[in-house]
């Protein structure tokens, strides 16, 4: 007797529930996208009664070199201003978080200074910070690696109950290396894919693109992985790590914004695979956002013009997925409530 194709067993789930959703007491189809998920959930979780809880996030925080060439109006030391204050609860993230009863780490990976010890902050320093990209790789591919360790650790050891995972980030400047990787992987020119961050004017951003077009110029990339140590960050490829875990141990991985997008995007060159374990919270309205999400073929749940990152995005696409868990496995069939069913 032949082996079930794993494909076919996954998608044999997704049209269980699908069937779910029929005998449900309300019009076939409804519910609009909100039956999707579920159906999509329970792909990933091979189950047909997925779970949007327990939840995890992981934060992973580094700074760049190539703030040096003036990339960003915030100063570096807000990075580690901001990992404490995530941390204590006082970000958006922690704050979201807080209210739907997520659990969450931030890890150091590359912070230039040590953060003030704290329970939800985990110390996995590679470097001090990222070099400048312009004139040398950002990272040693020994660095990367440990990096997407780190990631693939933060996945097995923090979140190894979670049914869902949302991976995040924090690091001035890191737009710019998003920027870059995507760049160069798709070979198309930085002004493609160079936004505001933080909030560039106009000057700043040109200033941003000249930097991904020098680091763009200054050698070729003989992998994607090769892109990732020349251009990236300590959290973009712990972010990478995490995204590689999380599919590999059939997790849900609610996506956030541009950087989070960007490091999904090495993965999926990596582990084609690993897309689909994902669901795309929503569209940042940071610049090439939605063309990468079309690169993707991801369709955001969301699109509120969101720009902030540290996870927030997914934080607030969250309940959608709770949502359609909890209509799927309560609502009444057409039989068990007495409904008359369409003729």
């Amino acid at each position: 007797m032949s082996k079930p194709n794993p494909t076919e067993v996954h998608t044999d789930f997704h049209r269980v529930v699908e069937a779910r959703w029929l005998a449900k007491t309300k019009p076939p189809g409804s519910l609009g996208r909100i039956e999707q998920i579920a159906a999509l959930m329970a792909r990933i979780q091979r189950t047909d009664r997925p779970r949007a809880a327990p939840v995890s996030m992981l934060l992973f925080a580094g700074d760049h070199g190539v703030y040096e060439e003036a990339v960003s109006p915030y100063p570096q030391s807000v990075t580690v201003q901001m990992v404490e204050n995530i941390a204590s609860g006082g970000a958006a993230s922690s704050v979201l978080a807080a209210l739907h009863a997520i659990d969450y780490h931030v890890f150091d990976v590359g912070l230039l200074s040590a953060p003030a010890h704290h329970g939800r902050i985990v110390e996995r320093n590679i470097r001090r910070g990222s070099r400048n990209f312009c004139r040398e790789d950002a990272m040693t591919h020994e660095e990367t690696l440990r990096a997407i360790a780190v990631g693939r650790e933060a996945v097995t050891a923090i979140a190894h109950d979670a049914s869902v995972i949302i991976v995040g980030e924090m690091g001035i400047a890191n737009t710019t290396s998003a920027a870059a990787i995507v760049a160069a992987l798709l070979g198309q020119p930085a002004i493609d894919w160079v936004g505001a961050g933080t909030g560039l004017d106009a000057a700043g951003v040109a200033r941003k693109a000249r930097a991904v077009n020098a680091a763009l110029s200054r050698r070729t990339f003989a992998s994607d992985l090769d892109a990732l140590t020349a251009l990236g960050g300590y959290e973009i490829a712990a972010m990478t790590g995490a995204y590689l875990e999380a599919a590999a141990k059939r997790k849900v991985i609610l996506v956030d914004g541009f950087i989070a997008t960007a490091a999904l995007f090495v993965a999926a060159r990596m582990e084609p695979s690993v897309l689909e374990s994902c669901i795309f919270s929503h569209c940042s309205n940071e610049r090439g956002h939605r063309a990468l999400l079309g690169e993707l073929c991801g369709q955001p749940l969301l699109d509120l013009g969101m720009r902030l990152g540290e996870g927030s995005g997914a934080l607030i696409a969250y309940p959608l997925l709770v949502q359609s868990c909890e209509l799927l496995e309560n609502m009444a069939t057409f039989t068990s409530a007495g409904v008359d069913e369409r003729t």
